[in-house]
């Protein structure tokens, strides 16, 4: 495969709050640890290190034992969950929801993302151990958001109404995977191996996170990523006084909202807040339901439920079944920095808009906040698109506007034709600018008339553009076909690739080499979008 890689501020993808944290804007030194570079990654090492008690390490290690304790550990995996115990070992961590055979194509990327920097942290610091870790959102209620995948072109929908953690949800009805193997795979040694893994994850363990566990270690065992389900009472034990906090004292919504402020004051309404604070951000778990901690006069009830609680039978019942308090999407963070020795998450956008939010939050738990970095992304072109790319003189970037951008600059480029009558605009505006000054000194009819005026004549360019631009498509009838072929192979649906394509239909056509490649040539600090050409 040929490999290019496009910087991440020439691709359009991301917010303007994203991109202004790819290009370390001072404006957002507050909402994080430090930007991320090997130099930083190395100084919170310390920190964390010193913070993370050698019997919180002690409980991790033994949750992963228990864990692994009855498939076939490879070395890498072994070794690393050794390396926990040892003071001068971290860990680099992402997470996803328990995607249906890994859902969309970014929930391989996420993960060959933590891989690669622990491996350049092993390299580059010597002095410390750096140990990947997936993070399974065993504990999500979203069903709607994991149950399906792409495979060539067609949608395959696990049927399952279904409320509460979808981690605990039964495998006993996935008849669209057995309809799958019998249907879209043929024979062949890829489609052999995806129907092995098919019937070791899927087909034969009890429940989803069970069968997510072993699918993602399939994969990644032999690069040593830990996959962790922290949906344990072991592990939340830890949590106990800061759920207790957080059941009191609402810190998480008064931090995040400070926080979220102090963003707006920066961005005015631009700023949308990925995730907006509840004043207790926990569920409880009963009997297969995950149900909202709301406050009540009489002290805490439950949002789909006739269960109760006083203050002091909440907090008796958490010391009790810390396993039944559930983190929400802004306690879930703090969660994973208590019982991780973690120095870096990688994520997605959205995931590190979110995350921007909460720092204060952090400090006034006295939890280290880690580094934040982008995922890496990619795009995959075949060879019959980039000779057709090649053909019409489009070059990678080209492809990064919305579909009817793209159209309309290529349009205008092939017919030699200005089709942008902003320039006219521009010639109206000073015009208008002189009659505008004229109809102040007049009255106020004069004036009303000259705006609409002005507003008349705009809306006519707006419609003669869009005039010239539908004769030069019909003019030019065989690009403009050949162009929607190339952008909709690439971007389906106007979106990224990586958003519908699946890692097993890729699988298919790369086999087994298709991971180490992306392992190869990812690098999340490099703050590069990768484009790959097979």
């Amino acid at each position: 495969m040929k490999v290019h890689q496009i910087p991440f501020d020439k691709t359009n993808i991301y917010s303007e709050l994203i991109t202004d944290y790819l290009n370390e804007s001072k404006d957002l030194v507050s909402s994080i640890s430090s930007f991320p570079n090997f130099q930083s990654l190395i100084n919170l090492s310390n920190p964390k290190s010193n913070q993370f008690s050698q019997k919180n390490r002690d409980n991790l290690i033994k949750h992963f034992k228990e864990q692994y304790f009855d498939i076939n550990i490879s070395k890498n995996v072994k070794k690393n969950i050794e390396l926990l115990s040892e003071n001068n070992t971290v860990t680099i961590t992402t997470g996803h929801q328990l995607s249906l055979m890994t859902g969309p194509l970014y929930f391989i990327y996420k993960i060959v993302s933590v891989i690669k920097l622990s491996a350049l942290l092993n390299k580059k610091n010597k002095n410390k151990n750096h140990v990947p870790v997936f993070w399974m959102a065993t504990e999500d209620h979203d069903f709607e958001e994991i149950k399906s995948f792409h495979f060539n072109d067609k949608n395959i929908i696990w049927d399952q109404p279904k409320s509460g953690a979808v981690g605990e949800i039964s495998l006993e009805n996935l008849e669209c995977l057995k309809l799958f193997i019998e249907d879209e795979l043929g024979v062949s040694k890829t489609s052999n191996f995806i129907k092995h893994t098919i019937e070791e994850t899927y087909l034969s363990k009890k429940n989803l996170s069970d069968a997510t566990f072993h699918l993602v270690n399939i994969l990644f065992s032999e690069y040593g990523l830990l996959v962790l389900d922290a949906n344990s009472i072991k592990l939340k034990k830890s949590m106990i006084p800061f759920f207790e906090k957080e059941l009191q004292n609402h810190e998480c919504k008064k931090q995040v909202d400070l926080q979220t402020e102090n963003l707006k004051g920066i961005y005015g309404k631009k700023f949308k807040p990925q995730v907006n604070p509840r004043e207790i951000n926990l569920f409880y778990i009963s009997n297969g339901n995950r149900s909202r901690i709301l406050k009540s006069k009489k002290g805490y009830e439950l949002s789909d439920s006739d269960k109760t609680f006083t203050k002091d039978s909440i907090l008796k019942e958490l010391r009790k079944y810390p396993d039944r308090f559930s983190p929400n999407v802004l306690m879930r963070p703090l969660y994973q920095e208590v019982i991780l020795p973690n120095i870096a998450y990688i994520g997605g956008a959205g995931e590190i808009s979110y995350w921007l939010q909460l720092k204060g939050f952090f400090e006034s738990q006295n939890i280290t906040f880690p580094a934040l970095i982008v995922r890496n992304s990619a795009l995959l072109i075949s060879s019959k698109i980039s000779k057709k790319m090649n053909k019409y003189n489009i070059n990678h970037i080209d492809l990064f506007n919305d579909k009817n951008s793209f159209i309309k600059n290529k349009i205008s480029e092939i017919s030699n034709i200005n089709i942008d009558l902003q320039f006219l605009k521009d010639k109206l505006e000073s015009q208008f600018k002189y009659l505008e000054k004229i109809a102040k000194k007049t009255d106020s009819t004069f004036e009303g008339a000259v705006k609409a005026q002005k507003s008349k004549q705009f809306k006519g360019i707006d419609k003669l553009e869009k005039r010239l631009l539908k004769a030069q498509k019909r003019k030019y009838i065989g690009h403009l076909e050949q162009m929607e072929l190339i952008y909709d192979n690439l971007f389906p649906e106007n979106i990224l690739q990586e958003r519908k394509k699946n890692y097993f239909d890729l699988y298919m056509k790369f086999g087994y080499n298709f991971i180490p490649d992306l392992i190869k040539n990812f690098n999340p600090l490099n703050k590069e979008f990768t484009v790959f050409k097979f």
